[in-house]
């Protein structure tokens, strides 16, 4: 029997390459479509290689310089002379406006931002210390630092975030101290001085 929608002279394939093009339509919609999909969970995951990131940072295109110095709990440190040990790493060291400047096809573009970044690859339990050291200075006024912690995983959560005061060439401040619990938790701030920076330069002098 004839198919109704076939005209005269016409047979079965041609209804039949008219269905099996749709049907190849509406699977490459169904492909696209699930491609698309988002999962939510996957959302604020980063790079599970870093569980923690401590940022220091000043104000833009300022001229001073200065370094982060964080002690673990085994007490190593790491600041620009000693840039990485065991599981910390320090990912960003920033000299102020010293070598800012790049030239890029023939104009020279300056990056205004100061911050240094030391990153923790595991969640070692126990307590660290976050040092900031005005390694040089060029004005009288204070200057402003801004010192923030994030756990990076399962998802970024800012753990610490301060406002502090630097006044000077070899002024030294403690910013914050934390501890990392063994669940994996961060807590346990405080702001109780810590001098670092005298083994600091016996870590510098011995390498």
């Amino acid at each position: 029997m004839r198919h109704p929608y076939l005209r005269q002279g016409e047979d079965g394939s041609a209804f039949t390459d008219l269905l099996y093009n749709a049907l190849l339509g509406f699977a490459f919609l169904f492909v696209t479509a699930f491609a698309l999909i988002t999962n939510p969970d996957m959302t604020g995951k980063i790079d599970p290689n870093a569980e923690v990131l401590i940022s220091v940072l000043w104000p833009e295109n300022h001229p001073d310089d200065v370094d982060a110095i964080v002690e673990g709990p085994r007490g190593n440190l790491v600041w620009y002379y000693n840039k990485e040990t065991n599981l910390m790493h320090l990912d960003r060291d920033d000299r102020g406006n010293f070598q800012d400047n790049i030239e890029l096809d023939g104009e020279v573009i300056a990056n205004p931002v100061n911050q240094e970044t030391v990153t923790l690859r595991a969640l070692v339990p126990g307590e660290y210390v976050v040092n900031l050291l005005h390694y040089r200075s060029n004005f009288e006024e204070p200057l402003k630092v801004t010192v923030k912690i994030e756990k990076l995983n399962p998802r970024v959560t800012i753990e610490y975030y301060g406002h502090h005061e630097l006044n000077g060439t070899g002024d030294e401040i403690t910013a914050v101290r934390f501890s990392v619990l063994p669940d994996g938790d961060i807590g346990r701030f405080s702001s109780r001085p810590k001098a670092l920076i005298v083994d600091a330069v016996k870590t510098r002098n011995s390498t």
